[in-house]
């Protein structure tokens, strides 16, 4: 008996219209890969501890509404953290579906925030796995989701039994807080990217979306042996405009990304590290 076809042609393609199927080209053939997607999502999981279709959904929402303080969940992080005044006023989160209350423990805290933010960028880890576990746990409709729960499961049984083999606490205190503290330079990339630029309330319309993309983000200036440190995203503006162009082409679309800015009289954030950290602290 003939084995099931797992390719279509070309011509089978331009017919095919399922939502969420995912084809590669193989020797000729169109291949199905969602399968292996999801494979390599819960894969991802096992080593990384939080959740693929969190990560999805904020992510994606991040994109759509960039820069919105009520949309963009990536703005959204008080008590400990607002970019704008207008939080003073507690906005409404349209993703979390919540009121944003800036009550008294807000404010005591965003008043140090210039003096938290490094050490909050440390353990920012702890949010992603917080917020993984309340969308698994909540009610919403989520993809493989026991493939994901069982994945953060393997994570908490094998991370606590590797903490385990150092031979005292203060060891393990130590891996602990130093394999918080690295993933928090990623934390610290991803907020340079936004912080300190346009903000805006409400939903985007039809016709602003480029340019609140490109007033919305802040590119990091390096030079090009320094691209594995920020891994892409010292491209923010051009990441924003073409999401799904690999990282790797980035710096060649760069020129043609900022020429068609300035064609059209719309900024292009650029900035040193250095600088964008500086920028970075006076926005907190």
């Amino acid at each position: 008996m003939a084995e099931p076809k797992n390719y279509i042609t070309s011509l089978e393609l331009k017919s095919h219209s399922k939502v969420g199927d995912l084809w590669i080209s193989i020797q000729g053939k169109l291949c199905r890969i969602e399968g292996l997607i999801d494979w390599l999502d819960s894969s991802g999981i096992v080593f990384f501890g939080f959740s693929i279709g969190w990560w999805k959904w904020n992510h994606n929402a991040y994109h759509i509404a960039c820069n919105s303080l009520d949309f963009d969940p990536d703005l959204q992080h008080s008590p400990f953290f607002v970019v704008s005044s207008k939080f003073f006023n507690s906005i409404t989160s349209h993703f979390y579906g919540r009121k944003m209350t800036f009550d008294s423990i807000a404010r005591f805290l965003v008043s140090y925030q210039h003096w938290t933010y490094y050490p909050v960028m440390c353990f920012a880890r702890i949010n992603l796995f917080a917020q993984s576990f309340m969308l698994l746990l909540s009610k919403r409709k989520v993809p493989n989701r026991g493939q994901e729960i069982l994945g953060l499961i393997v994570f908490w049984i094998w991370y606590p039994l590797l903490v385990s083999c150092l031979p005292n606490w203060g060891e393990r205190l130590m891996f602990i807080i130093a394999s918080f503290a690295v993933t928090g330079i990623q934390h610290v990339q991803f907020t340079l990217n936004h912080f300190s630029t346009s903000v805006y309330v409400g939903p985007l319309t039809g016709n602003d979306w480029f340019e609140k993309q490109t007033s919305g983000t802040l590119n990091i200036a390096c030079a090009s042996w320094m691209d594995w440190f920020h891994g892409g995203l010292q491209f923010q503006v051009e990441h924003h405009l073409f999401p799904r162009l690999p990282r790797c082409q980035l710096r060649k679309i760069s020129p043609f990304v900022m020429d068609l800015c300035k064609k059209h009289n719309l900024p292009y954030n650029i900035a040193p590290f250095w600088k964008a950290n500086v920028l970075t602290i006076r926005t907190c």
